[in-house]
């Protein structure tokens, strides 16, 4: 099979471009991917006779702590690592090529915020920090480097200089992203209030089992009040995925050229349903080249009629994903 190179999958300029590459990726995964093929084959699916992406099957994100998913040979130069529930097992993703997750990230957040240079970028991420394998570590330390700014950089729990740092950022009228897990965020906006309409607050990761679950339009209520912003960005990303999906506001997300979101049925997994129908949410990530990447998740969601996708849930209210995934 011809090599698949990463500029194909970052240089997809339309719903064709995306559909053919899809395609071609899944020729290769189902025949390279030992745990996807079998599983492939236990569906009674010939690989061979797949020509549209709506017939692909998607891999339950699952298989992830329990088998090494992985295309191809070679060893991976990283294993990013799910935080999971203490004792509970934890998703393993090995990647075997760096340089796609960086353009991924690189490119996706270029996408939909510009270039990175100009802004300041902020993290409130204890949790993350405080444990090896986050892939969403190592996407903000790449971002904080590539900001090129000294402002740049974490605050664990020294919410006392974060609040004098975005004082001083607003009065000298700074671009800053404070990219925040949820209850530390929370945290931070209950004991400091800022008046900073154009900051810009991106959730991620949930509430770690530190605070109550929150829907979604009371957290970003309570957010918006401490910070003093109309709206809340969050980022849809996880551990098995190396792209990610991006909300500016109103829990409406969209997706990078090369990441597609499909709905299926929740009473038969092998059925999408159509826009505005709720149901379980599959994944393309073309990105995922070396592991897997067509993706069934445990999340609830629907996609709207502008392309866009909204996150609903969760199948099981009791392993709350830690990326930014709140019941509503």
């Amino acid at each position: 099979m011809e090599l698949i190179s990463p500029e194909q999958i970052f240089s997809i300029q339309s719903e064709h471009d995306f559909e053919a590459l899809a395609l071609k990726i899944f020729g290769y995964q189902a025949k390279e991917n030992a745990i996807y093929s079998t599983f492939t084959q236990a569906l009674g699916v010939n690989s061979e006779a797949i020509n549209d992406i709506s017939q692909i099957p998607f891999l339950p994100i699952e298989f992830f702590k329990s088998h090494t998913i992985k295309s191809g040979g070679g060893h991976p130069e990283v294993i990013f690592t799910s935080s999971g529930t203490t004792g509970a097992p934890q998703s393993r993703h090995p990647v075997m090529d760096l340089s796609l997750y960086i353009k991924s990230f690189g490119k996706g957040f270029s996408h939909f915020y510009g270039d990175i240079k100009d802004y300041t970028i902020l993290a409130l991420l204890p949790s993350y920090l405080e444990r090896e394998g986050s892939s969403l570590i190592y996407m903000v330390d790449a971002l904080i480097k590539e900001s090129n700014n000294s402002e740049s950089g974490y605050f664990l729990y020294n919410h006392d200089e974060l609040h004098l740092m975005l004082h001083r950022l607003k009065a000298e009228k700074r671009k800053v992203i404070l990219i925040g897990v949820t209850y530390a965020l929370l945290d931070f906006a209950e004991a400091y209030k800022i008046d900073f309409p154009e900051l810009i607050i991106m959730e991620t990761g949930g509430m770690k089992g530190k605070r109550k679950e929150l829907i979604r339009e009371e957290l970003h209520e309570l957010l918006c009040a401490g910070f003093g912003v109309s709206n809340i960005h969050s980022e849809y990303g996880m551990t098995e995925l190396l792209s990610q999906g991006y909300s500016k506001g109103g829990g409406k997300f969209n997706c990078p050229p090369w990441m597609k979101i499909l709905i299926r049925d929740t009473n038969d997994p092998l059925s999408l349903l159509n826009t505005g129908k709720t149901g379980g949410i599959n994944v393309i990530d073309l990105a995922n080249l070396h592991s897997c990447s067509f993706l069934s998740t445990q999340d609830l969601g629907k996609l709207n009629s502008d392309g866009s996708f909204n996150i609903l849930g969760r199948f099981d209210n009791s392993d709350i994903r830690g990326c930014n995934l709140l019941i509503q």
